[in-house]
């Protein structure tokens, strides 16, 4: 087999992980990696399923990697790749499906030494043996610590696609981490397809998210650390208190709120209610000094009235976040909110979506003036031109973008910096009082 190959990756983080750790899996076989562009011998596309988008995109993507080499091999990986297995069998423009799980036997796939490359992900029990020394990020690296969900929430066709929860072996990971920490990485971001069920299928229940960052912590080289998306019930008195006393935790948390309005939170299966979040919120303030409190919300799931659209706007503007993601409800065959009553047309998701996208830039503009004047800590990235000045831009332990003028060489470099004006976007200029 000729050995150049184009990778392209869809999705989430978790993706992104696993196609860097793909990647290097070919490095080390001599494959040679070249752009996603003709010329390639093997194109492989790693998918996405979280939405129908992002089915049309993985189907896209597949379709424009043939028609770049007709007589290349193209692969589907990832999780478009499992739930639409008997589809991409028949599609010509797909030569290989490989499934969750199957990751790690890519080379073996590819050079026709195993077959079963899609399995019942759901009797899948073992966590899928993938490593990473390095990232295409020069400073931050995200860890995959935990695959699989057990929540099936009722809009969601993840848990059909990724299976049950499996969690990574506490000393890989930091092993992981040690690796990357020697090779200069100063963050690391621990990620996961369900990242709060860290530990519930270890035979040990001492071992949860609580006790694996408190090792990473201890990892030398590593400065911060920071988390994916977590669920609400995590967060406890004693979990945010235990997290307070670790310097290198960033005061960042990203909570899955998907709504404000108690009946759409219960039709979604989600499995709190708006006065519980509305705790866990105080508890993270309580320990950390203004914490960026990001979340998710879906508008127009089914059945969402003006009235429940009304209470979600009442709880936004309430709880005051640092940022919003928002989505349009999309229905994924197989899930029960699939079969639901009352599906919402498409241009009442679009306005109201448009409602909080308004409100989301008002409240980012609010949390960034809260730091206009103070001194944050911030990890400086790459070098820019802003306003024919040479700038380093970063983020600060809050992920609040910054940027410093100055002609140094200050990229992987962490700096304290008083930050001076607040920009469009929310944006923050500083300029630096110290390093290190």
């Amino acid at each position: 087999m000729n050995k150049k190959v184009a990778l392209h990756n869809l999705g989430c983080k978790v993706n992104s992980y696993e196609l860097e750790a793909m990647q290097q899996m070919l490095e080390d076989h001599g494959y040679e990696i070249v752009p996603f562009q003709p010329g390639a011998d093997v194109y492989i596309i790693n998918t996405c399923t979280v939405t129908n988008i992002a089915d049309r995109k993985s189907r896209q993507m597949l379709h424009k990697a043939k028609k770049m080499n007709p007589q290349a091999i193209v692969v589907a990986t990832g999780c478009y790749a499992q739930a639409a297995q008997e589809t991409l069998d028949v599609d010509e423009a797909v030569d290989i499906v490989i499934g969750n799980n199957k990751k790690q036997d890519l080379i073996a796939i590819l050079e026709g030494r195993e077959t079963d490359a899609v399995i019942n992900i759901n009797q899948t029990h073992e966590y899928e043996n993938l490593h990473i020394d390095r990232t295409a990020e020069h400073t931050r690296a995200y860890i995959k610590v935990q695959d699989g969900c057990n929540q099936f929430c009722t809009y969601c066709i993840i848990p059909y696609a990724r299976g049950r929860v499996r969690s990574r072996d506490k000393q890989d990971v930091l092993q992981e981490v040690a690796r990357l920490a020697a090779a200069g990485y100063q963050e690391v971001v621990l990620t996961g397809i369900h990242l709060s069920s860290y530990g519930v299928d270890f035979a040990d229940h001492t071992e949860n998210l609580q006790t694996l960052i408190q090792a990473v912590h201890g990892v030398d080289g590593i400065r911060r650390i920071r988390l994916g998306s977590l669920e609400p019930g995590i967060i406890t008195e004693s979990f945010a208190e235990a997290l307070a006393g670790l310097p290198k935790v960033c005061p960042h948390f990203h909570l899955s709120m998907q709504s404000g309005c108690d009946a759409t939170l219960k039709r979604m299966n989600r499995r709190y209610d708006t006065k519980e979040f509305m705790g866990k919120c105080r508890i993270l303030r309580k320990y950390f000094a203004d914490p960026a409190i990001t979340t998710d919300i879906i508008v127009g799931f089914p059945q969402e009235s003006e009235e429940e659209f009304g209470q979600t706007v009442e709880f936004v503007e309430t709880i005051d976040f640092a940022e919003t993601h928002i989505f349009k409800y999309s229905r994924r065959k197989g899930t029960k909110a699939a079969a639901m009553e009352g599906q919402i047309p498409e241009e009442i998701k679009t306005k109201r979506s448009h409602v909080l996208l308004d409100m989301n830039e008002k409240h980012r503009a609010a949390y960034a003036q809260k730091w206009l004047g103070r001194t944050v800590e911030a990890l400086l990235e790459e070098q820019v031109e802003e306003g024919g000045e040479t700038c380093w831009s970063g983020h600060t332990k809050e992920y609040l973008h910054i940027r410093i003028q100055s002609q140094d060489d200050l990229a992987n470099t962490i700096v304290s910096c008083q930050v001076t004006d607040v920009a469009r976007g929310g944006i923050l200029n500083g300029k630096i009082i110290g390093k290190g």
